[in-house]
């Protein structure tokens, strides 16, 4: 019975969604992977996204080890339109890097920002925006865990930032300082059973001698009512250094503005080798409001416009039949 309430509810909170555009009832965060959401946080809401990591990296061709921690962190804010976030992401590491080509290790303290972004992210397409039919079925649980050829149309959504680099930074490659410009594709589709594919194409550090390319693909999958597994592969290419990275892990949802969650980040070769545990959390400032609230649930919004449907259906067949009345009038004529 809980179970079935629970159903209920999450899917008058989807119906509710597509109504109100990006805002969900539940917090929407990025982590605990590295992939974007085609959508935004929501109007009026302020979302804190941060994640302390461990990280270990060999490398056995060129003899070093790197041994440290650092923190992942992200805020996000939706402003004027439903579809616009602007946010502010960065990485801070301090390790210490061991130069084992002697005989007695050589040990160098490091620390700063490996990267740090202000952007922008709008959504350029939403596949169920106007898709009335693609509305959840309150009564049918069976109906709404169908596969629908539709879910292969992902949402879409476009990026743009700048990255800030210090001078003399030990994690970017020489030369690498001041502003340069960053460029994403975001996309997402939503498919039954709690299925969700995240994919991320990006262009770093436009313009400077060391520009990189990313992509990102990052599945994820709801088992419980509060809990979510998660599974992602990213790539990177360019001259300063390129990796394939894999990460796997999950999410808890403590409530509804707040999640907490862990991951493990891994690769499988030694130039160098990478292993990484984080442990993360997400909490968001809820300051949103309907433009127009008219006291309406999902639930009774969907009644309200089937009866507009039906009042509609009946002018139109009254119409039709007082047509059928005139054109049918026989004028009788006396018999002589």
């Amino acid at each position: 019975m809980l179970f079935k309430k629970f159903y209920v509810l999450a899917l008058l909170s989807m119906a509710s969604y597509t109504l109100n555009a990006q805002y969900t009832e539940v917090i929407n965060s990025n982590r605990p992977g590295v992939s974007r959401s085609a959508f935004s946080v929501g109007t009026n809401v302020l979302q804190l996204e941060v994640g302390p990591y461990m990280v270990k990296e060999k490398h056995t061709p060129l003899k070093y080890e790197v041994s440290g921690f650092g923190v992942d962190f992200a805020t996000r804010y939706g402003m004027l339109l439903p579809q616009l976030e602007i946010n502010i992401e960065g990485t801070y590491q301090s390790d210490t890097f061991t130069d084992n080509r002697s005989t007695v290790g050589l040990d160098t303290d490091r620390s700063n920002f490996k990267n740090i972004v202000f952007g922008a992210k709008y959504l350029v397409y939403d596949p169920l925006k106007n898709a009335e039919e693609e509305k959840p079925n309150i009564f049918s649980y069976h109906a709404n865990r169908k596969f629908k050829w539709s879910s292969l149309i992902p949402a879409v959504a476009l990026y743009a930032g700048v990255n800030l680099d210090g001078k003399d930074n030990p994690y970017t490659a020489p030369g690498i300082e001041g502003f340069s410009p960053k460029v994403m594709i975001a996309t997402q589709n939503n498919f039954a059973s709690g299925w969700v594919l995240v994919l991320n194409f990006s262009k770093d550090r436009i313009g400077t001698e060391y520009s990189d390319f990313q992509y990102i693909a990052t599945v994820t999958k709801s088992v419980a009512d509060q809990w979510v597994l998660f599974g992602e592969t990213q790539g990177i290419h360019s001259d300063f250094y390129a990796d394939n990275l894999f990460r796997f892990g999950g999410a808890y949802l403590w409530g509804k503005n707040f999640q907490l969650d862990t991951a493990v980040t891994f690769n499988t070769k030694d130039t160098p080798s990478v292993f990484s545990v984080n442990f993360g959390a997400s909490y968001r400032f809820d300051f949103h409001k309907d433009p127009v609230d008219n006291g309406t649930s999902a639930e009774d919004e969907a009644e309200r416009k089937a009866n507009k449907k039906r009042q509609k259906d009946n002018k139109k067949a009254n119409r039709s039949s007082q047509k059928r009345e005139k054109e049918t009038k026989v004028i009788d004529f006396d018999d002589n």
